[in-house]
């Protein structure tokens, strides 16, 4: 396979696996993800913060299962 139908398959697959993952993020905002009762929200005047911290620890329990589960 000639160098540039390799690097045209890798952007490709590349361009994909990043549009689903905008989808999986869009389908879980929509959920609730990334506004649970844990998140850090610091807005002032000229100021905002944002910490997901329970957003976090949610995602790395489920990601952790997972992966466990697939491991296996």
């Amino acid at each position: 396979m000639p160098a540039m139908e390799h690097l045209a398959r890798i952007l490709l697959i590349g361009g994909g696996v990043i549009a689903s993952l905008g989808l999986l993020l869009l389908l879980l905002s929509r959920l609730g993800l990334g506004r649970l009762p844990g998140d850090i929200f610091i807005q002032r005047e000229n100021l905002t913060f944002y910490f997901p911290l329970a957003t976090m620890i949610l995602l790395s329990i489920v990601l952790t299962l997972l992966l466990n589960l697939l491991r296996r």
